[in-house]
Order: structure tokens, then sequence, then C-alpha cells
């Protein structure tokens, strides 16, 4: 499964994994793939440093790369607090009357939230570069778009490649123009932030677009036919972030939401506000039916809506309370209906993408392999 980007990256496979865990991230690149850590959630630099530490002495001296959050627009000197304090109190008092019709318990006196989405922060996500740039990272991408042009300078003279996730070719075109290297075409059926266009229309989009940039296809793919598919399209591999979340080696510390990942169809995803403040695919509850009710205030714009929710959502999760449990996930969640190791995942990929270019090759009237 090479390409000419896997072939400059190093890699057997041109699949690209993106997840929060250092395990998974270490598993895939060890595996022959681009393991790639999510860095949102590392707001001390000293705890990113660590896993980091840890990530180069498990991948054996393959390659792997670090996905940032950086704004596009920069606010300059505000502070968290006084973003927080921009939150309307009908907001906070709607959070607290959810939580109370379903019994959510409060956090221990003390306990601080667990879930923070503060890597939205320029500042934060620059000292997170000030730690990647000292371990050998191959790729720096980025979910909001092109990084600021003196990131992507500095990447350049560390020898690191820059990606950046489009949801039109309209913004892939923009990244062209930032210098980036990679362009991830998100299609709507992703997890996470995405836009409103299906990937088998969007990949090939983008693909024009940019050309000669290599292009990843990303959403909805979960089987090495799909893989098939998005190299068919013109894309030079493949970017997958859903599909680890059931793997042996992921942490969701919690059962509870493993069981509803594998339990869930392809039609249990919503696209909603309620996590981030930005559209999210995410498993649908009763939580983001709660931010959809028109009796309600509707969500926040982006950042407040995560730091209004991020204590509800720790709360939530700490005691696994079933109806508001979720995680952002894409469409292929119906596919992953049972757990298995990184390796076991990444060899079931291969072999489908071999079986479907025979057939590919049998239609078009060539010998199989």
């Amino acid at each position: 499964m090479e390409t000419e980007l896997s072939r400059t990256l190093g890699i057997e496979h041109a699949i690209f994994g993106f997840t929060p865990f250092p395990a998974v991230a270490a598993a895939l690149s060890r595996a022959g793939c681009f393991g790639v850590l999510g860095a949102v959630r590392y707001t001390a630099p000293d705890d990113l440093a660590r896993d980091l530490d840890w990530m180069q002495e498990h991948t054996d001296g393959r390659p792997y790369g670090l996905d940032v959050v950086m704004p596009a627009k920069k606010v300059e000197g505000v502070t968290e607090a006084e973003v927080e304090a921009m939150i309307p109190a009908g907001h906070r008092a709607y959070v607290r009357s959810v939580l109370a019709k379903h019994g959510v318990p409060e956090l221990a006196e003390g306990e601080a939230s667990g879930w923070r989405i503060t890597g939205w922060m320029e500042e934060v996500a620059r000292s997170q570069l000030d730690v990647a740039f000292d371990f050998p990272i191959k790729l720096l991408a980025n979910a909001l778009g092109s990084p600021p042009p003196d990131v992507v300078a500095r990447a350049h003279e560390h020898g690191v490649l820059v990606a950046a996730l489009a949801g039109s070719a309209r913004h892939a075109r923009r990244h062209a123009d930032a210098g980036i290297d990679i362009v991830v075409a998100q299609g709507y059926e992703a997890g996470g932030h995405t836009g409103e266009i299906a990937s088998m229309v969007l990949t090939p989009e983008v693909v024009d677009a940019v050309a000669p940039l290599p292009v990843l296809a990303a959403g909805g793919i979960g089987s090495g036919e799909q893989i098939a598919a998005g190299l068919a399209l013109g894309a030079q591999g493949v970017w997958l972030g859903s599909l680890w979340l059931t793997t042996t080696e992921a942490e969701l510390h919690s059962r509870a939401l493993t069981e509803k990942l594998l339990a869930a169809g392809s039609g249990d995803t919503v696209r909603s506000r309620a996590l981030t403040g930005k559209p999210a695919r995410q498993l649908r509850t009763e939580w983001t039916d709660a931010w959809e009710d028109p009796a309600g205030p509707g969500p926040l714009p982006m950042p407040l809506q995560g730091l209004l929710v991020a204590e509800a959502v720790s709360r939530i999760q700490k005691y696994e309370i079933d109806p508001l449990l979720g995680t952002p996930v894409g469409q292929i969640v119906g596919r992953m209906n049972s757990e298995r190791s990184v390796q076991q995942v990444v060899d079931d990929l291969t072999r489908g993408f071999e079986k479907a270019v025979d057939r590919i090759n049998r239609i078009a009237g060539r010998s199989g392999s």
C-alpha cells in the first residue's frame, strides 16, 4: 500500500492514524503506518514531553507526527479566565439543569475538571511546538486549517512536513497558498470537526484543486476497500481517526463508552456544536439532543462552548452517565463492532486493500494477485 508520499516518509502503508493515545500512535508506526498523536489535551508542556519520550522508546525508530489545534485568527492578550467571563449565566444554569435531570454527581471537592478545551488557544499550541521540535517528529498537522506562517517556516526549518485539514476545495487552495505540504480532505462522514461535503465528492475536488500537492482522504474510511477507493480518487494516502477508538491500545478509561461505540450503528452520530461550539460529529446522546432543543439556549461559539461544558463532560465521563455519555466519532462507527489490536486492524485493512485491487484488476481484464 505504497504511494509517493508513503515512500517519502519511509512508511510501508499509506495509512495515517490520528489518535489522542500515545500507545495507539506508537503501535501504528510499528505496524508500518504513520502514527499522529493529538496534542489538544496537553495543557502542560511537561506532559507532552513525557509522552513524546515514551513514543520515542516505543516506535522502533519508525516515523510519527503531532497534531495541534491552532486557530486561524489569533486573539491577542486575552486569558482563559477572561474568556470564561464571557459565558452567559443562562447557559451555565442550563448546563446545571441538564446534569440535575440525569442525577450527575458533583466532582469531589478540590477535584479539577479532567477535560478542558484549551488547546485552541494559540499560546498553548505554541508551547506544544516548543516541546515537539525537540523530538524527531516528521509531520505537523493542524486541525483548524493552516498554521501561522512562522509556524510553517519553523517546521520546514526542522525538516518537518506540514499538513492541514480541509472540508472544501476552497479551503484546500488556501492551504496550498500558505505553503502547506499535505492537505487532508476530510469529508462530512468524519468524526470531530468536519464540514458538509461527503468524502466521495470532496476527495477528487481537493486533489484537482491543489495538484501536485499530496492529498490524504479522510472521513468514513474503515476498510481496505475504502482505502483503495480513496487512492483511486487521487489521494496518496488516508487519514483515519475514529477506527482506533475501539482498539485494545486505546485508553478511553470508560468501559461503558467502549460498549456504546461497539454497539453503535453508522446512523448513531450527529454533527453537533454541543462539545466545542463548532460542528463536530459525535455519538448522538441526550446531551447532544439537549443542545438542539429549541427550548434551550443553544450552544455558544467556539471557544466559549468548550469552556462552558468542560466540567460537565468530566462529570459525565467520570460517573459514566449512560444517556449523556458520548465522544467524537465518525459514521464509520458502524463497522467498529469488535475490540482488536492496532496490528490486527492494520492487517485487516491491508487484506481488504489487496482484495479490492485484485477485484479491480479482474474487472479491467488484468491478472489478479
